[in-house]
């Protein structure tokens, strides 16, 4: 529900001149540290932005976080060095890049955020796989108000309140995070797979077209070809496996975003029941089937007999020909994987499966699956706007920071497309800088590596995509903190055992596993959450 109400737009006017002169942080935190910068009548700076009347006379750091494994290529750095300048010159300013690595990436990405560290400034978040809510009701995050959006980034600013989009960002009426919600792209999951073996294996056409095809096509793998594991899959970072991704396929129970135990998915509404929250785990028998697959899979040998333990990479054996399989994005598969397979395994016609296929249970692209904020701690938070702002909006940054350096890392054709030089290889030679925070089709170059059915397949998926219904649903979980904790506990113990097929009875250990839950508070916690989502439904006017 996009707000409307002019009386609070006038409020938030009134609370953003009164925080400009001095934020508070989140959670009751003092007034913002060591600020940057300041507004004064200067006409000009050292910068180089003449006429903003903002002082950037004192050169700043900037550290901003990003996800994923941090690149050894060298490429970065040159990248980096490259951009400083360019970013020294507009705003005096640099900007640092700190990763946190994929292995035991969730856990590491919160203990960062409520480090207390001082050092970090611009943070990687989303509303669904990055706990944007839990770490702003938290206070990790520094409220944003509209007049400094304005005056530090206001090409961002203008961006996003053309779509009235601030609204989905705000926590108890302030902003806390800037949505990349100029960008296309569409981040539903589903299972890579071979098509040339998928033929062999019997599919028609070579195609997954529902979840349990999966199985003959692992199953042909597992006795067909030596010296491959049909999915490889790296059980360590993936804990839950495809445990949700069965239930998806096989019900109507849709993911209920910014309610997350621990590192599981486990609160849903239905297609059937938009504004009832229960959980699949605990009151529907897909979970039986899902768990019984996974032990028949198990069985099969479908991944390695250590895979909780294994945090190896399935692309690059995808690519290798040693894993049949690997799972990630819609993006993901036209962007990488397809182009990738044509070059490295010549007539593998790579596929994808995504999941809710045969039922149309996937969502179309959420605006803040990739959205930035400032770190409550940041010592100079204007200034780190300012260089978001240009990273996000100003070509000569965005193709720095996305592509590279240009005649090195990417060339552009005679048509304006993105292409890479000779002998370049996607999986050694990216910059890797993983900036997923503020990308924009504005700015895009429409990419020559790509795989040429891109279009289709995104109109394919509009067809079909439902509108995730609950962007401006802010559940309050301070009041439950102990039971979700307690229920994660209890989801940690059984979760990846049932997902990776270890339990000898299934169905015996997913009955213990709910008498536990129930017991941990599924109640209480479940009542909270429905209060929420009716004072939601409520204000919704549905």
């Amino acid at each position: 529900m996009k707000k409307k109400n002019m009386a609070k737009r006038i409020l938030a006017i009134v609370l953003a001149a009164i925080t400009a002169t001095g934020l508070v942080g989140c959670g009751g935190n003092s007034n913002t540290k060591n600020a940057s910068t300041s507004v004064k009548n200067t006409g000009s700076d050292s910068g180089g932005k003449e006429g903003n009347g903002i002082d950037t006379s004192s050169h700043e750091v900037i550290t901003m976080l990003a996800l994923g494994d941090k690149p050894t290529n060298g490429r970065l750095e040159a990248m980096l060095e490259q951009l400083n300048k360019a970013l020294t010159k507009k705003v005096n300013a640099e900007l640092k890049l700190t990763f946190v690595e994929w292995a035991d990436w969730q856990t590491q990405y919160n203990v960062q955020l409520l480090s207390g560290d001082d050092s970090l400034d611009i943070i990687t978040t989303a509303t669904d796989w990055l706990y944007a809510w839990e770490n702003t009701q938290k206070g990790a995050f520094m409220p944003l108000s509209e007049d400094m959006l304005k005056t530090y980034a206001p090409k961002t600013y203008e961006q996003v309140n053309a779509k009235d989009d601030w609204d989905i960002c705000k926590y108890n009426n302030e902003i806390y995070f800037i949505p990349e919600d100029h960008y296309t792209q569409y981040t539903n999951h589903g299972m890579f797979y071979r098509g040339d073996w998928a033929k062999e294996a019997g599919l028609i056409d070579g195609t997954v077209s529902k979840f349990d095809d999966l199985t003959t096509y692992f199953k042909y793998i597992k006795e067909n070809k030596e010296g491959v594991i049909p999915w490889d899959v790296p059980g360590k970072n993936n804990s839950a496996g495809v445990l949700g991704a069965y239930i998806q396929s096989n019900s109507d129970y849709r993911v209920l975003i910014g309610c997350n135990v621990g590192n599981y998915e486990f609160w849903c509404t239905k297609a059937s029941d938009p504004y009832t929250i229960s959980s699949p785990y605990m009151e529907d028998d897909t979970i039986y089937k899902a768990a019984d697959l996974m032990k028949q899979w198990n069985d099969i040998g479908v991944w390695r007999e250590d895979v909780l333990n294994f945090d190896g990479d399935s692309r690059e054996e995808l690519y290798a020909g040693t894993s049949g399989a690997d799972q990630h994005h819609s993006q993901t598969y036209y962007s990488q994987i397809k182009p990738n397979m044509d070059i490295k395994q010549p007539g593998s016609d790579a596929k994808m499966y995504y999941w809710g296929q045969e039922n149309n249970n996937v969502s179309k692209p959420l605006k803040t699956h990739g959205a930035a904020a400032i770190s409550a701690n940041s010592k100079h938070p204007e200034r780190a706007l300012m260089v978001y702002d240009l990273l996000r909006n100003d070509e000569e940054c965005y193709r720095y920071i996305n592509y590279g350096i240009e005649g090195t890392d990417y060339i552009i054709t005679d048509d304006g497309k993105l292409a890479y030089p000779e002998g370049w290889d996607q999986s050694t030679d990216q910059v890797g800088a993983n900036y997923w925070c503020g990308r924009n089709d504005d700015l895009e170059l429409e990419n020559s590596f790509n795989w040429n059915g891109t279009k289709d397949m995104i109109a394919g998926l509009n067809a079909v995509a439902y509108d995730y219904g609950y962007e401006n649903l802010i559940l309050d979980k301070n009041a439950i903190e102990a039971e979700q904790s307690a229920i994660a506990s209890v989801l940690s113990e059984y979760i990846p055992q049932l997902a990776y097929g270890k339990f000898d009875n299934p169905k015996e250990k997913i009955d213990e596993m709910r008498q536990k839950i129930k017991d941990a508070g599924y109640d209480t916690v479940k009542a909270s959450l429905q209060k929420d989502m009716d004072t939601f439904k409520q204000n919704s006017g549905k």
